[in-house]
């Protein structure tokens, strides 16, 4: 059997899994972020987030470089991840990643208020702390688009509210010609 025949097979056996966009938002306490500065340097970092409504909230600190890139650059790619502890196949772990836009939170607003509260609840007293020093700040996160997946051949587009739009399937794997 050639490769591709074994590639064939194995997406005819995949069906597409229930998606479960939200009960991965739910298991994640953190986001890991990829930015951009000025020039164009890629950066990936992580953050605990807080989700209020279809956006997401993250206190950063300007001693991260990922800070000043999502306040000045005003976008950011967003993933959720399936710890690798809990997955079946390292290659098809269940992912969610968010392109969105970003807009920094000014202290003081009833906004900035409801956000602090909701991260303080969901990560404890040490936003007590954070949240009293002047290098934090908090951003806000839109999303624009997204793409889910859950397994070989189960992709999914996804929405601003992070709702299944479609399934990918407009794509297969190919295998490399045979010589």
């Amino acid at each position: 059997m050639s490769v591709q025949d074994k590639v064939e097979k194995v997406q005819r056996k995949n069906r597409p899994v229930e998606p479960k966009v939200k009960e991965l938002i739910a298991r994640c306490k953190s986001v890991i972020l990829g930015t951009i500065d000025a020039e164009g340097t890629p950066n990936s970092s992580y953050a605990p987030y807080v989700q209020m409504g279809n956006k997401l909230y993250i206190l950063v600190s300007f001693m991260a470089r990922h800070t000043k890139n999502l306040r000045d650059l005003k976008k950011v790619s967003v993933m959720f991840i399936e710890d690798e502890s809990e997955t079946k196949q390292i290659y098809a772990r269940e992912r969610l990643t968010i392109d969105a836009t970003t807009e920094q939170i000014e202290r003081g607003t009833e906004l900035w208020d409801k956000a602090a509260a909701g991260l303080t609840e969901a990560h404890g007293k040490i936003l007590e702390i954070l949240l009293g020093m002047e290098d934090f700040i908090l951003i806000e996160l839109t999303p624009i688009k997204g793409s889910y997946v859950n397994g070989f051949g189960s992709a999914y587009y996804v929405d601003t509210n992070l709702e299944i739009i479609t399934h990918r399937n407009d794509v297969n794997h190919t295998a490399i010609k045979d010589k």
